[in-house]
């Protein structure tokens, strides 16, 4: 039996009526850009995420470039970024003008070192963009201390984090502003591009409603030089279909990491009362199988929406994977600095290890809510058996 890394059609399929019902209802309503879809989902995101305000925009690209345009974040400016994360999150700063200064992020967790982060931070810094890696929240209180100190703001990149908890509070509420991505691949996707903003600040929502809209607050009237940058009505009903299955979605995810530690590891444990694993690596940060296995910390309630593991034989073992028909992903193989895009930055091989060896070591096995335990099992057996000629 062949396993996908990613099977979308079961969930839609089973909520193909809803999804059905939901077009109906903007087809008939005759109202596509703005509507009444868009205004609901954004005050039921809101809800949920535990925020004041929701900005529905195009993409989650577009969620992080509008917050920083709306605070005035541009040229001769400094953002700190991850040196590991998906492009997306330096592109933002770059279209705003500003510069990314990335910094190193912890290897155990794969999210933003806060230790090294007082020492990126310059008179020209203006903001910090956290990023909730693979669904696992960063340390937000230590970041936000950080902020605090030396005047920053704080963005959280939630492109992956839909529902995840950061010392019981959910991703999305825990900077000045976050940005979430609804790519379909995503915990909670919809079925094309759509984006969302949320926060506390009632000035930046409403700054931010003209950005996405050409820079206007009334029609024909432009106050500024905005985007065309709205969620799309339909994308919207679809979501608000979805949103309410979210957490039970995520609870399959946490189950199904729980099940791959627990397989992959003869020395799992429940970590602090939570309902998912934490392996114990021995003294050369490996699992006694040669495999980095994902480490959470006890404030964390990640949703999963990769789960990654780390092998210095990845190429080899991904290829093992393949033959055995199990579908793979790396996330990501490429730092950003490395990128072509950012070659005019002078970067070097070299000049960010940690992030660095990341790329050339993550696996991400395959994770969805409706993967099932017999195929679950096929990958864990798959793995260890490729472990096994990958010493």
């Amino acid at each position: 039996m062949k396993v996908p890394f990613l099977d979308l059609k079961p969930t839609h399929q089973a909520l193909q009526s809803e999804l059905e019902a939901a077009f109906r209802r903007v087809l008939a309503s005759g109202n596509y850009i703005l509507g009444t879809e868009v205004q609901a989902f954004e005050a039921e995101f809101a809800a949920y995420c535990g925020t004041r305000h929701c900005v529905g925009v195009g993409n989650g690209l577009d969620a992080l470039q509008l917050i920083l345009r709306a605070w005035g974040i541009g040229a001769g400016d400094e953002v700190i970024v991850p040196s590991n994360t998906y492009i997306a999150t330096w592109l933002a700063v770059s279209h705003a003008g500003a510069t990314p200064v990335p910094v190193e992020p912890l290897a155990a967790t794969c999210n933003l070192d806060v230790a090294r982060l007082a020492v990126a931070i310059t008179p020209r810094t203006r903001a910090i963009i956290a990023v909730h890696l693979y669904g696992q929240p960063a340390d937000m209180d230590a970041i936000n201390a950080v902020a605090r100190e030396h005047g920053l703001k704080v963005i959280e990149d939630a492109a992956q984090a839909h529902g995840a908890r950061y010392k019981g509070r959910r991703a999305g509420s825990l900077g000045d502003a976050a940005g979430f991505s609804f790519y379909p691949g995503k915990n909670l996707g919809t079925l094309g591009d759509g984006g969302a903003i949320t926060t506390n600040d009632a000035q930046l929502a409403e700054q931010l409603r003209a950005w996405r809209n050409y820079g206007s607050r009334s029609k024909y009237h432009n106050e500024f030089k905005g985007f065309n940058s709205r969620l799309d009505e339909l994308q919207a009903a679809l979501l608000r279909v979805k949103l309410p299955h979210l957490d039970a979605w995520n609870a399959a995810r946490q189950q199904l990491a729980l099940a791959y530690l627990n397989g992959l590891t003869d020395r799992a444990q429940t970590h602090h009362g939570e309902q998912y694993g934490n392996a114990q690596p021995n003294s050369d940060g490996l699992a006694g199988n040669g495999l980095v296995l994902p480490e959470v910390p006890h404030w964390a309630s990640p949703v999963w929406h990769v789960f990654v593991v780390r092998s210095r034989q990845r190429d080899a073992l991904q290829q093992q994977l393949a033959q055995a028909g199990i579908g793979t992903l790396v996330h990501y193989p490429i730092p950003p600095h490395l990128q072509p895009a950012y070659a005019d930055a002078g970067y070097r091989s070299g000049d960010f290890p940690i992030a660095e060896q990341l790329h050339r070591e993550v696996l991400s096995l395959p994770m969805y809510p409706q993967l099932g335990l017999t195929a679950q099992q096929q990958v864990i057996a798959a793995l260890m058996a490729g472990t096994a000629h990958c010493p």
